[in-house]
């Protein structure tokens, strides 16, 4: 603390008490939810009141066996979804903790070191080269370069001076300056980025077709209950005997595997994926990654180096390269830890120029637009002067400089003027330098494999137009170009075609991304990913279905994105997509499973019963048999997310009416399978009704297995071989089903005989609709 008094600027300490209650705490407040809250909240949705409506009933009717196996099923998917959902940290989080610094603020007239948490609107606060600003402040003294890369994604150093207006999150490069804080906390500009990550958020692709399939179900097995309940009414049927049966009818349609085997599906993806630099922070990310029509991906940082390179070298007049290169490097300083500098200096190191030592050196100041040095050479003093190609007109007016820094300036690229003499001459125009990004090496070819997979790739950029056209020519990004303030009405993009084709949006700032990602959203209706590394990309990371920090990004954007690239550059997307695309095929498959054997199983229940009458339809047994098959088919049928599939080349979106359409062709197929079934155990064989009941359950298991066998493989059932875990967990439940019905566990015995019998049956049945499976599925895929 220094003991410097200054009582004309600043507060005093009684006024920052007054305004700290008025304002708050510079710091972010995130709402903390309790952990077991949110373990409960699991058994609230339309799937837990099912079952729990179930269980009362089982428990109320004396079903007690059957209410065990409901509160196991009940449990295991809060347990397996609360496991894999819990998240370690959050974006709102992080951003509270990068708030947490110490400031120089002056108090009660004397400069004191404080938490930034406690500065106020009104506070006088001096910042240094090295130093974190800790809130928005105006600048009233001083000059700065500013390094705000994390906030707006440029990797140039911005100059600031009195009037300007330092954001919180910037580091100080270069200068000192003092000035007067502005706004704090969630008013500051870092913080605003804070309310829009807050703010962001969409359903995923998991939610949306988890509760479109239990509609669709529930609608068919309301129909069936209602013509249940209605046929045990005319008849006099007990409704002890009805409602438990009527309940369980409705929990068959409910897919009460598919959340927890979504989860496992995407955490199985999510482990190949970290193995090749990939890491989730959203499970259901990786399933929406394969629906991914369009990618927005931040230019700097992510499709480029991030890194200043000296990319032209233009001597003038008759000085060559190396006269060039050594009168900048004199200009330079490498104590400065100046981007700039460090650049030029490095490519003379490279070059082998011979450099003298220095007398005197002038840092770059930004009034002046240059820096100086002096140094010494064969007895004679010389200058060196290095700075914008304003500069020139001062020494030498007559020189046309305009044309060529206008042409580094259409590539992106930043002039640098370099002028040297002897001192007490005018002096000499030595030549430009052009500083640039460079694209990354990966860049074009990532972006034109992710065209072959038919992801549209836009690219986002601050710079202008003209830049943007360059850089998008270089990454092969050939579409149109469009001026994203010209597409602006009242703060936000107006819903034009025009927003939809661009493949360039120059002109954009970080609320820009946030609300571009809503409009393509809003338009297109199509699933939206963005790129990028700095703060100010975070709320559009948050807002669009997949969100991938580069690994550059700070922790910030990677906290409030849903894919993390680890390795440099957006090669991890293609393994993103691709292997989203096997997830997809992999719950395709179980899906369409699930779907045939609900349809199958509630027909048969409840057309057995209206067909058949509840003398030859045993009711009260039907409820053990469902739970049993939801052990030995939903939970085994899990395995799916480990098999070996091929990813379409295509994006995978899925359609619940085509789904639906193409299940019912198969559960037609096995509906008639499982009466032939009942009629053949009931009439040829004669079977005890205890023992029909065993012989129905293996048809149902046998049935849902050999379903699987066939959704599988879009073309013949031969063409590809499961995964090992697939087969292991499929003979195992068959086994355990076969071994059930052989020794009488829990349900009546059934003679090896007639199980050898059903299993040869169910076999020819299988191969049967495989041939017709094949040109029915060409109609969709």
């Amino acid at each position: 603390m220094s003991t410097s008094q200054n009582s004309s600027k600043g507060l005093s300490n009684e006024e920052a008490k007054r305004l700290l209650e008025q304002y708050g705490p510079n710091e972010i407040t995130e709402e903390h939810l309790n952990p077991f809250l949110l373990f409960l909240k699991k058994f609230w949705g339309p799937i837990a009141w099912m079952l729990e409506a179930a269980l009362l009933l089982e428990w109320a009717f004396g079903k007690t066996l059957n209410a065990v196996i409901i509160a196991f099923l009940l449990t295991f998917n809060a347990v397996l979804g609360f496991f894999h959902e819990q998240k370690a940290h959050g974006a709102v989080e992080l951003l509270k903790k990068k708030l947490q610094v110490m400031a120089r603020v002056l108090r009660d007239g004397s400069w004191v070191m404080m938490p930034a948490r406690e500065l106020v609107p009104g506070d006088y606060v001096r910042l240094r080269m090295g130093d974190f600003a800790p809130a928005d402040m105006e600048i009233e003294e001083g000059h700065v370069d500013v390094d705000q890369s994390a906030l707006t994604g440029e990797s140039l150093p911005v100059e600031k001076s009195v009037k300007d207006t330092i954001y919180s999150g910037s580091i100080i490069r270069r200068g000192e300056v003092s000035g007067t804080v502005t706004a704090t906390g969630a008013k500051s500009y870092f913080g605003k980025t804070t309310e829009l990550v807050k703010l962001a958020k969409v359903p995923s692709q998991a939610e949306m077709l988890i509760m479109s399939i239990i509609k669709y179900l529930l609608v068919m097995d309301g129909v069936l209950v209602v013509a249940i309940l209605a046929y045990a009414a005319i008849t006099g049927i007990p409704m002890e005997d009805m409602l438990p049966f009527a309940l369980i009818l409705l929990i068959a349609s409910v897919p009460v595997a598919l959340p927890p085997t979504f989860t496992l599906s995407n955490a199985v993806g999510s482990l190949a994926l970290s193995k090749e630099g990939v890491l989730t922070t959203r499970l259901s990310a990786v399933q929406d990654s394969a629906a991914m029509e369009i990618l927005c991906s931040d230019k700097t940082g992510t499709l480029t180096l991030n890194e200043l390179t000296l990319s032209t070298v233009r001597p003038h007049g008759d000085f060559k390269e190396q006269d060039l290169l050594k009168m900048a490097s004199i200009a330079s300083e490498e104590s400065t830890m100046d981007a700039i500098d460090k650049v030029i200096l490095d490519k003379t190191k490279e070059l082998n120029v011979s450099i003298p030592k220095k007398t005197k050196f002038i840092p770059f100041d930004p009034a002046t637009k240059r820096s100086e040095a002096r140094y010494e050479e064969n007895g004679k003093s010389y200058a060196a002067i290095k700075g914008s190609p304003l500069i020139i007109k001062e020494f030498d007016p007559t020189i046309d400089w305009e044309k060529e820094s206008a042409e580094f300036a259409k590539r992106g690229e930043r002039t640098i003027a370099v002028l040297g003499g002897e001192e007490g001459t005018t002096p000499k125009f030595y030549g430009l330098l052009a500083l640039s990004d460079p694209v990354r090496p990966d860049s074009k070819e990532v972006i034109a494999k992710l065209k072959d997979l038919h992801v549209n790739v836009k690219m986002l950029t601050g710079d202008n137009s003209a830049t943007a056209i360059h850089i998008g020519e270089k990454l092969g990004i050939n579409g149109e170009v469009c001026d994203y303030n010209a597409l602006k009405k009242e703060g936000k993009v107006e819903l034009k075609p025009e927003v939809l084709n661009c493949e360039v949006y120059a002109g954009i700032f970080p609320e820009d991304k946030y609300n571009l990602v809503q409009a393509l959203q809003k338009g297109g209706k199509e699933v939206i990913g963005m790129t990028g590394d700095g703060v100010n990309d975070a709320p559009a990371l948050k807002q669009a279905q997949v969100g991938i920090a580069v690994s550059t990004a700070t922790d910030v954007a990677k906290a409030s994105a849903s894919l993390v690239l680890t390795n440099p550059g957006l090669s991890g997307m293609l393994g993103a997509v691709e292997t989203g695309r096997r997830v997809y095929q992999r719950l395709f498959s179980y899906i369409s499973n699930k779907i045939v054997k609900t349809i199958q199983i509630g027909l048969f229940l409840a057309l057995g019963l209206l067909i058949f009458g509840i003398k030859n339809f045993d009711v009260q047994a039907m409820p053990l048999i469902i739970l049993l098959l939801i052990f030995t088919n939903d939970f085994v049928t899990m395995s799916l997310s480990t098999d070996n599939v091929r990813y379409s080349k295509k994006p995978n979106k899925w359609n619940v009416r085509e789904l639906m359409e193409i299940s019912v062709a198969f559960s037609i197929g096995w509906l008639v399978y499982i009466f032939g079934v009942y009629i053949w155990g009931w009439k040829l064989l004669d079977l005890s009704r205890p023992a029909l009941d065993s012989f129905i359950f293996l048809g149902l298991v046998y049935s849902g297995h050999a379903n699987i066998f066939l959704v599988r493989e879009k073309s013949f059932l031969w063409h590809s071989m499961p995964s090992k875990p697939l087969l292991i967990a499929e003979f195992g439940g068959l086994l355990l089903a076969t071994l059930m019905a052989i020794y009488g566990w829990l349900i009546a015995p059934v003679p090896l005989i007639m199980v050898l019998y059903l299993i040869i049956f169910t076999l020819i049945f299988m191969v049967a609709l495989d041939f017709i499976k094949v040109p029915l599925l060409k109609r969709y895929i």
